[in-house]
């Protein structure tokens, strides 16, 4: 991992950043994953001696911004209202820095639908699939296309929430009611068999692969939050040059998207050595089992510089 090397830090004095507002929780259904990331990012930037309030929700932190306290925003929420752009937008509009990517990529990265569009418009693989509003009811056409196993996901979503694998017809209308519960747009996508990756990216730069193998049936929510029986490579066992090149392709998929500052890249390999990208992560996890911080840790980045590099990207 010699060949990553990070930009010096652009603040040297914690008072620089102003009062910080950490934003935590919300009202998504990865509220707990938030919470959780929340509790870690506020013992780092206590101990990075930064001055930062904690507020759940939007609707509190615009409450601290009217009331002077905010100078800028570590934003930790995931899903909608805090990783599709409406954050992003509003802060825009009062003149609030916050960290990660801008409106109109974090809207993007978030609707995964019009993600794979331009990934396949611009020659990056991803998993051939079709999407269904909440009124279809052709969905069985997906099953007449790609056959089983599928994977049925909400389109607007992370945390592998109301993702289902389907490997028998009689269960795709139980997998397609659990997605629809969580969003509009339901995706169903042909399943590619492979390794799982992820690259992580941190101001501009593409953080080692890591690799993931999980007994369960993919590495949904419960392998990612609640499972010992996760594992979790990094070196992730590619040769340099194949990682190397994994990579940079990871960080070209990235930047179609328009995402900046840092997030994670999320594809297959398969056994032809071919990767199919599955989504982009503007806001990634920052708990004890999150990808980024691991990655970052690979190349000597601690948990409190690597929080400290994040609030960065709000310059």
């Amino acid at each position: 991992m010699t060949n990553i090397q990070l930009p010096a830090l652009k603040i040297k004095n914690a008072a620089d950043f102003g009062r910080v507002g950490l934003v935590v929780g919300g009202t998504s259904a990865e509220r707990e994953v938030s919470l959780n990331g929340g509790r870690a990012v506020a013992a780092a930037l206590g101990r990075n001696k930064i001055s930062f309030d904690v507020y759940d929700g939007a609707q509190e932190l615009f409450e601290g911004i009217r009331q002077g306290q905010v100078d800028r925003v570590f934003n930790i929420l995931h899903g909608p209202g805090g990783e599709d752009g409406s954050l992003q937008g509003a802060l825009q509009l009062m003149g609030v820095p916050i960290t990660g990517s801008d409106l109109p990529s974090s809207a993007l990265t978030m609707d995964k639908v019009r993600s794979k569009w331009v990934w396949e418009r611009n020659g990056i693989h991803t998993p051939p699939f079709m999407c269904f509003d909440r009124k279809a009811t052709d969905y069985e056409k997906a099953l007449e296309k790609f056959g089983l196993p599928l994977f049925v996901k909400p389109a607007g979503l992370g945390s592998s929430i109301g993702i289902s694998r389907v490997s028998r017809a009689e269960d795709l209308e139980k997998a397609v009611a659990l997605a629809r519960s969580h969003g509009s747009t339901t995706i169903i996508e042909k399943e590619i068999r492979g390794a799982e990756y992820f690259a992580g990216v941190l101001d501009g730069m593409g953080l080692p692969l890591i690799r993931v193998s999980t007994p369960r049936e993919f590495y949904d929510y419960t392998a990612k939050y609640e499972s010992n029986d996760t594992q979790y490579f990094c070196p992730c066992g590619l040769d340099e040059e194949l990682e190397t090149s994994l990579r940079d392709r990871s960080l070209e998929a990235f930047k179609l998207l328009g995402a900046s500052g840092w997030g994670r890249v999320d594809f297959l390999l398969d056994e032809q050595g071919k990767a199919w990208f599955l989504e982009v992560n503007t806001t990634p996890g920052m708990t004890d089992h999150s990808l980024v911080p691991q990655a970052a840790a690979a190349i000597g980045i601690g948990f409190d510089e690597l929080v400290w590099r994040i609030l960065e990207t709000s310059l």
